[in-house]
């Protein structure tokens, strides 16, 4: 017995001074994460991070300096309260936050976590604490969100006629992804960002309620963002790159559960879902070549399941290690109708250019794999969907200031081979009826199936301060467009945003604020008046809506 004691005690004293297990929320106030990954273009990063796989971890060998002029580093981000001589224990304090949102006519935003798609007021708080003892970690830190949710007309409630109702109910009764969330005050409390973890560095596993964020894209990601609610899961992951002859690697391993949002249009059209929870199982795996500096290449991939559908050998439960499900039509047949579990798959790149301040970074995805070779490279625009950007610094006179420029591009909709072949429109599935999502919201980019956005930011930045405008093109779920209203090219819902940042340090304080103004063009798809003569063709009485988006993010840290 006290052999066994001291081989335990040996063990906690070696692991409890090499591991740490924190993370950094995805989403905790944008522009932080924001900061860290504007120091890899200006090379100074030395944790060498592909910036594809978050949360990042917190580590005594990734604290980046964040401001120089308040002193806020990432190690700040926790603040120890109380710890043992040799360091085997120890306690910290995070970060208090508190982040609130305003939208004065219809829902729009997305990647913020908890919080729901509403019109009126909503707030999220959050705090916690980070314990260890040797290699085992709990982060807790819990999140509460209330929302207003004025009533505002849904889709389903919108004057599109009988015939587009019908497409409409048809593609939702695939996804739970409702307009509003109930039809009064919405509050919730959730685990938030919480974790128990075992880490042995540079490998870690545990049981995590956090966000996700798989791929290198800003605005939106297509397997993994914060735009739905953290999810419980068991992760194996990486805490680190792993460094091998060939270059390093990062990884991460899940198997989850989803819930349903149990929201019901009041609309006989509109069906319940199965009251059964759904299995996710996915993983993604990142490669930093030892040849090419600064380029990181990586991919993901991830199934989702009813429970009652699964079995219970190991490809039941981990899928992903399997080939990839091949899906093909012959003759109005469909292979996927003897399969009852949805696939995603992307691969992406980032690459890093430190001389030029700048970075480019691609994702593709598809979600209906190609039947063999041929069919891949003779449609390969075929259900597929993709992130496209780039961002530039801009140095100013003095060092430490730049001017930020940054392009992304999300392309959601089907491609024109949808006409000859099924193409599944991305996170709808006609087994899997609650979709890719988590209690109501999409798992991947937050713009919703079928969509399409166009962003511009241009920002002046110094340290964790930034002014900076966005504008915005969003093109709401063309797919449903082209679905249900194929003789009106007039009525393509159009969101034009146009939106000042403004973030700011003020010693404990950081502050995160957005101020926009959306112009819906043809709000719900709707429109009156409409004649089809040449010469009032483009007269009609347009149906456009505008709302104001005001977001307001405070955190207090407890710097040591």
């Amino acid at each position: 017995m006290n052999k066994i004691f001291l081989f335990l005690s040996v063990v906690l004293i070696s692991a409890g001074a090499k591991t740490f297990a924190q993370t950094l929320p995805v989403g905790l106030l944008d522009h932080i994460e924001d900061n860290l990954r504007r120091q890899q273009l200006l090379g100074n990063d030395t944790s060498k991070s592909s910036f594809l796989a978050r949360p990042l971890n917190i580590s005594s060998g990734n604290n980046f300096l964040l401001d120089a002029a308040d002193g806020i580093y990432l190690d700040n981000f926790r603040k120890k309260i109380l710890s043992t001589p040799n360091n085997i224990f120890a306690l910290y304090v995070l970060p208090v936050t508190w982040q609130q949102q305003i939208n004065t006519d219809h829902p729009y935003g997305w990647n913020d976590g908890s919080m729901v798609q509403a019109r009126g007021y909503q707030t999220q708080v959050s705090a916690g604490f980070f314990a260890k003892l040797g290699p085992l970690s709990i982060q807790l830190k819990p999140e509460y969100v209330y929302a207003q949710n004025k009533a505002f007309t849904e889709l389903y409630q919108a004057d599109n006629g009988p015939d587009f109702l019908k497409k409409y109910a048809q593609m939702a009764n695939w996804i739970d992804n409702p307009d509003r969330f109930g039809t009064g005050t919405y509050s919730k409390l959730t685990w938030g960002q919480s974790n128990v973890r075992l880490t042995f560095d540079p490998v870690s596993i545990g049981l995590s309620n956090e966000n996700l964020w798989w791929g290198p894209g800003v605005r939106n990601s297509l397997l993994m963002s914060n735009t739905a609610s953290g999810f419980k899961h068991l992760t194996l992951n990486t805490t680190r790159p792993v460094n091998t002859p060939i270059g390093s690697f990062e990884t991460q391993i899940i198997a989850g559960r989803l819930e349903s949002s149990k929201i019901i249009p009041n609309n006989p059209l509109f069906v319940s879902k199965p009251d059964d929870w759904r299995y996710l199982s996915g993983m993604v795996f990142t490669y930093q070549p030892k040849w090419i500096p600064n380029l990181f290449l990586g991919f993901d991939r991830s199934f989702i399941v009813y429970r009652k559908d699964m079995g219970n050998s190991f490809g039941d439960y981990f899928p992903l290690f399997a080939p990839v499900e091949k899906v093909s039509v012959i003759n109005g047949s469909n292979d996927e109708d003897n399969r009852k579990r949805d696939q995603y798959a992307s691969f992406f790149a980032r690459w890093v250019m430190p001389e030029s301040h700048s970075e480019v970074y691609l994702q593709y995805g598809r979600n209906d794999h190609p039947y063999n070779l041929r069919d891949a490279l003779q449609e390969p625009e075929h259900s597929r969907a993709y992130i496209a950007g780039f961002r530039k610094l801009i140095p100013l006179r003095k060092d430490d200031e730049f001017v930020q420029v940054g392009i992304e591009l999300t392309q959601l909709e089907g491609a024109r081979t949808g006409v000859g072949r099924e193409q599944p429109t991305w996170y709808v599935h006609h087994q899997v009826k609650d979709g890719y999502t988590n209690m109501g919201q999409v798992l991947g980019a937050g713009i919703g199936p079928g969509s399409n956005l166009q962003s511009l930011d241009v920002s002046w930045v110094k340290g964790m301060k930034r002014i900076g405008l966005q504008i915005e093109r969003l093109v709401n779920n063309n797919d449903l467009y082209y679905a249900a209203i194929t003789t009106d090219n007039r009525r393509k819902w159009i969101d034009l945003s146009f939106s000042g940042k403004f973030d700011w340090t003020y010693k404990n304080f950081i502050l995160n604020s957005e101020l926009g103004y959306i112009r819906s063009h043809n709000y719900q798809y709707v429109i009156k008046g409409d004649s089809f003569e040449r010469d009032k063709f483009w007269n009609w009485d347009q149906q456009d809506r505008g709302n104001l988006n005001l977001k307001v993010g405070l955190a207090y840290i407890f710097q040591n």
